[in-house]
């Protein structure tokens, strides 16, 4: 447990953390919108992803939260443009949504909620990047527009990536992951890439807490669509993460753990 002392200066350094992404912010998407006016595509969105890169730093700089990553070797290489994938990661923390852009080596386009196009400086130069934003209200629209811009961003070759289970959860906790990703997958045949991600460890949804510590990203094999059906293609999604989960961060999954324990006394004792 944190002490006094050791609570304060994390609140400190976290303040610290947001006035200083609310001071870069508004300058460095003006600059994006500017060069949006002369360039498209990949260089308006490495524009963008610099400052995100600048995020997660300094969110390591300031507030002590590293990460580190296994997995890069299943998703394409950086030559192999024409490879598109679908990443469906754990979500748990803001930081991930600044993580995946700035660490991957090909451009990533998010399935998110149109509101955040109206948030002053950062939505704006959101909708300056090809990417698939919807209206949740509206369903069978929304779903319309994901399978419309789904396809053609795959036959382009991008990284479509979309949180299953949609909203941020608590740390240990898990929300129910839709089929959305999987369907996706299924009409444009394009395989999903099962992602982990300890975020939770060192920001907390709905919190501008930082605390000190590691970040996991476990990146899994790729899988293939073909011949599966939706929901069952998004049920080995969720146990892989899960599992994944529980393996990278078993302070979180208490009962979990007890339950490994048991099963290793059993056999040992059999």
């Amino acid at each position: 447990m944190a002490t006094p002392l050791a609570s304060l200066i994390a609140a400190l350094r976290s303040l610290l953390f947001v006035l200083w992404l609310t001071v870069t912010v508004a300058p460095w998407a003006t600059a994006v919108l500017l060069i949006s006016l002369f360039a498209k595509g990949d260089r308006v969105y490495w524009a963008c992803a610099g400052w995100l890169r600048l995020a997660i730093h300094s969110a390591r700089w300031i507030c002590g939260v590293q990460w580190r990553i296994q997995g890069m070797e299943n998703l394409p290489s950086q030559a192999a443009r024409r490879s598109a994938v679908i990443l469906l990661p754990k979500h748990q923390s803001t930081w991930e949504t600044f993580a995946f852009p700035a660490l991957m080596s090909h451009p990533l386009a998010y399935v998110f909620k149109r509101e955040l196009l109206y948030v002053p400086f950062f939505g704006w130069a959101m909708a300056r990047m090809d990417m698939i934003h919807i209206d949740r209200s509206k369903r069978a629209e929304a779903w319309a527009k994901v399978a419309e811009q789904g396809k053609r961003l795959a036959a382009q070759g991008n990284w479509v990536i979309m949180f299953p289970e949609g909203t941020r959860t608590a740390r240990g906790q898990k929300g129910e992951y839709k089929t959305g990703g999987t369907r996706l997958a299924i009409e444009t045949g394009v395989p999903v890439v099962p992602i982990a991600a300890t975020s939770g460890r060192c920001w907390p949804r709905k919190s501008f807490l930082l605390r000190p510590g590691v970040v996991d990203i476990s990146i899994g094999r790729p899988i293939a669509p073909q011949g599966r059906e939706a929901g069952e293609l998004m049920r080995e999604v969720e146990a892989w993460i899960e599992a994944e989960m529980q393996r990278l961060d078993p302070e979180a999954y208490p009962s979990a753990a007890a339950q490994g324990a048991a099963r290793s006394s059993a056999a040992l004792q059999a």
